[in-house]
């Protein structure tokens, strides 16, 4: 895949996220070699300069001797290598460093084109560093994970190849690679950015718009269960508010229904004249989640496709200038963003599910079981979803609101970017487990209605489900059930089956 630095589009960071091995464009080569051409102008000119000649954070104004300019770049990256907890996901650390490398390869952070290969080989080879996901504030760069990476670059750490874990100096030498030698203002540069925050906070938004899509289908397979109606999701109504995920939810929704036999056989005789908001107001629920996590995605694009290091290098004018690029409060309210849509994805499914065990409100036999009473059916897994729902609020709380001093208060305002982003890989998961709750109950709840069946599209998501998940007639062991049904949640089956939904991006 090709990378053209400043311009990747979201369904290519997509892609990498999922395996795509990128390549930089040729066309962005001259920029790097000139910028490395202009940290070589500024330190003949023997000016101090942060990070170049001097040392870092609170020791700026320490200088340093050009005899010392290698170590200086050697001893950040070792000293900042001080993270702590389980490695970044495989997939996260990949997309880490594609976000590294197109940020290098802007031709504004000074660093050589033999420095940017590697990373490039790295990422083509499958050599992927171990880096430890706790120890970033997200400000001042993503510091202690970078540091991780660059260590591995310049063979101290481990890497994961093909699986296993390797001792970094081994992984490159097996691959025909030598370690990094660096040059000045390398280890800074490699260090700096917010890729380690970004990186993860991409990865929930693929999840989330993904989680999205699968709730629609849910949704409606819960709406049909409890014989809702469609008409909530007339295009008029949504047309009349304006908002643009809303009218395209509903539209989504009301297709998805489209030649139903459940919804045709009380449309004429239907007593309820207004279903629970877990039903009918889907589309304005949903659809903000999809007005959100379009404004996330669109800030995370900016974010990925610019400059974050410190200082940055201007080759025309062979001047390094500091500023604050490096913090990642952008990227922390993205995440907080996502974090909402997660959190509401969950909370109205898990509603839904609730609506179709309680016997008043669905019209169904109690808990979905034939048996009630003797069967227990779908009452516990219900509170394994509510369970979820509330871990899920808990962990929603704004994480860019709080901010801690760092480095001796020079970096004294921090946006918890990596705390926000980090956190949502396993909130993506919990809705997993309650969409696959859902998936279940649902499906169950129609079967019920035999012979009458649902749309077709819905009706092909019940005929995968019913191929892992026979219909539940007495209670047996339920949490096979529900890892069947996630893992048909998190493939590409499910919605593929469902047909064209609404999405973030082309």
């Amino acid at each position: 895949m090709l990378l053209t630095p400043g311009a990747v589009p979201y369904a290519d960071w997509r892609a990498i996220y999922l395996g795509a091995s990128p390549s930089l464009d040729p066309a962005c080569r001259p920029a790097i070699a000139e910028s490395a051409a202009a940290v070589g102008r500024i330190l003949v000119r023997g000016e101090p300069v942060y990070g170049i000649n001097t040392g870092f954070g609170k020791l700026a104004s320490v200088r340093i001797e050009a005899e010392d300019l290698a170590a200086l770049q050697r001893n950040i990256v070792l000293s900042h290598a001080a993270g702590v907890g389980e490695p970044m996901p495989v997939p996260v650390a990949r997309l880490m460093m594609a976000l590294k490398l197109a940020s290098l390869a802007r031709g504004a952070s000074g660093v050589a084109p033999a420095t940017v290969a590697l990373l490039e080989a790295m990422l083509d080879k499958g050599l992927i560093p171990v880096v430890p996901g706790k120890g970033s504030v997200g400000a001042s760069g993503d510091l202690a994970p970078l540091a991780h990476m660059t260590a591995a670059m310049i063979g101290v750490g481990e890497m994961v190849v093909d699986g296993a874990r390797v001792p970094a100096e081994k992984a490159l030498r097996d691959a025909g690679l030598a370690p990094l030698e660096l040059g000045p203002k390398e280890g800074l540069a490699l260090l700096n950015g917010t890729q380690f925050s970004c990186a993860y906070a991409l990865a929930a938004i693929f999840e989330a718009e993904r989680l999205y899509r699968a709730a629609l289908v849910t949704g409606v397979l819960s709406t049909e269960a409890a014989k809702g109606s469609d008409t909530p999701f007339d295009h008029r109504i949504h047309v009349l508010r304006g908002h643009a995920g809303q009218i395209e939810t509903a539209d989504a929704l009301r297709g998805l229904m489209a030649g139903s036999a459940i919804r045709a056989s009380h449309r004429s005789n239907d007593l309820r004249v207004q279903d629970p908001y877990c039903l009918r107001c889907q589309p304005q629920v949903m659809g903000a989640v999809l007005d959100l996590l379009r404004q996330a995605a669109a800030t995370l694009i900016t974010e990925a496709n610019g400059v974050s290091d410190n200082p940055l290098i201007f080759a025309d004018t062979d001047e390094a200038l500091s500023g604050g690029n490096f913090h990642a409060e952008p990227v922390a309210f993205a995440a907080d963003m996502i974090a909402l849509a997660l959190c509401e994805i969950g909370s109205l499914a898990e509603r839904r599910i609730a609506m179709l065990v309680d016997p008043a409100l669905s019209g169904l036999p109690a808990f979905l079981t034939p048996k009630p009473g003797l069967n227990s059916g779908f009452m516990i897994p219900q509170v394994t979803a509510a369970a979820l729902v509330s871990e899920n609020k808990q962990r929603a709380y704004p994480a860019s609101v709080d901010s801690i001093p760092t480095s001796a208060n020079q970096e004294d305002h921090v946006s918890m970017a990596a705390h926000g982003a980090r956190r949502l890989i396993e909130m993506a998961a919990n809705v997993d487990h309650i969409l696959a709750i859902e998936l279940l109950a649902g499906a169950q709840g129609c079967d019920f209605h035999a012979p009458l069946q649902s749309s077709g599209p819905v009706e092909a998501v019940r005929h995968l489900l019913r191929a892992q998940v026979p219909m539940l007639d007495d209670d047996r062991h339920m949490a096979p059930d529900i890892e069947a049904a996630a893992r048909l949640i998190r493939s590409l089956a499910l919605l593929e089956a469902a047909g064209a939904l609404p999405g973030l991006a082309a």
